[in-house]
């Protein structure tokens, strides 16, 4: 189905502790992490909190186990600061990105996020902020000058739409994509995402699969997800209470998502990428269910 050559399999450390509560696996060393990550079968991750600062501490780390960096998280502020600031910013990222052999950055607008927010619904209350033109404007012409630094150096900018942020929905993903430069900026298509916003995610793909420069697979469980409705959840107690976890185990079905990348001749990085609390969801024990379930789907 993939070309194995063309195609990489990485997991991010978010299952073993969380960035944005570094108290769920706060027990978790990095040594621990990319350990089982080599163990349950992958070759690649995304850089979390543990992770050395030195990006030859963390390249010889990782060297060890045949395991590469794939991406990382990058938070712009494009609504919020200076652009000066924030291209500073995304050039010491690249650096450090480039020190150890990776190729993609994966962008998320944080100004107004609500992502973070232990006691902001993520569902209901219309707490999301909702841009108007003129901070569109700053935001797509934003990323395309950062896309164009990062396309100059061998990068693919990609850009993560997430619950909480100003780009959440299908609409406001359209909208970003409609006003970005194919040339310079990507999609991080995120399965989990799309659907715990209540859109399509194979429709997403289908519309953008040429734009797709990294993949998260990120499984839902559509039933917690329910409840955060319910319950008015933040992202943040969804998180907690099992909202993600890895592709097999939820409600998303992978295969066609696996057939519409194969078919488009993706190449790049699946990601398994499924916040879970670690005390509840073993690290270890869902990376091999993961790894499992790629394999038996995908062929690789």
């Amino acid at each position: 189905m993939f070309d194995s050559n063309h195609v990489f399999l990485g997991i991010a450390p978010i299952g073993w502790c969380n960035d944005d509560m570094p108290e769920l696996g706060g027990e978790n060393t990095f040594q621990q992490t990319v350990s089982e990550m080599a163990l349950a079968g992958f070759t690649g991750c995304e850089i979390g909190n543990k992770y050395p600062k030195d990006p030859a501490e963390l390249k010889k780390a990782l060297d060890l186990r045949g395991m590469r960096i794939a991406s990382r998280w990058y938070s712009s502020f494009l609504l919020t600061r200076p652009f000066e600031e924030e291209e500073k910013d995304f050039i010491a990222n690249l650096d450090f990105l480039a020190a150890v052999g990776a190729n993609r950055i994966n962008v998320s607008e944080q100004s107004y996020s609500i992502q973070g927010k232990m006691d902001v619904p993520v569902l209901t209350g219309g707490h999301k902020h909702v841009m108007d033109d003129a901070e569109w404007k700053l935001l797509c012409d934003g990323l395309n000058k950062l896309g164009k630094i990062a396309a100059d150096r061998g990068f693919k900018l990609c850009f993560h739409h997430h619950m909480g942020t100003v780009v959440q929905t299908s609409e406001e993903t359209d909208r970003m994509m409609a006003n970005t430069d194919p040339r310079y900026v990507f999609l991080c298509y995120d399965t989990g995402h799309f659907t715990f916003a209540g859109e399509d995610p194979l429709a997403m793909l289908k519309k953008y699969v040429d734009r797709v420069g990294h993949v998260h697979l990120k499984d839902m469980r559509l039933p917690v997800v329910e409840e955060a409705r319910k319950n008015d959840w933040s992202f943040l107690q969804a998180v907690r209470n099992g909202a993600f976890t890895v592709p097999g185990d939820g409600d998303v079905d992978f295969d066609p998502v696996f057939k519409v990348l194969a078919d488009a001749g993706y190449q790049g990085w699946l990601l398994v990428e499924a916040e879970q609390d670690p005390a509840k969801a073993n690290p270890l024990e869902y990376a091999m269910k993961a790894r499992k379930y790629i394999r038996e789907h995908t062929g690789l």
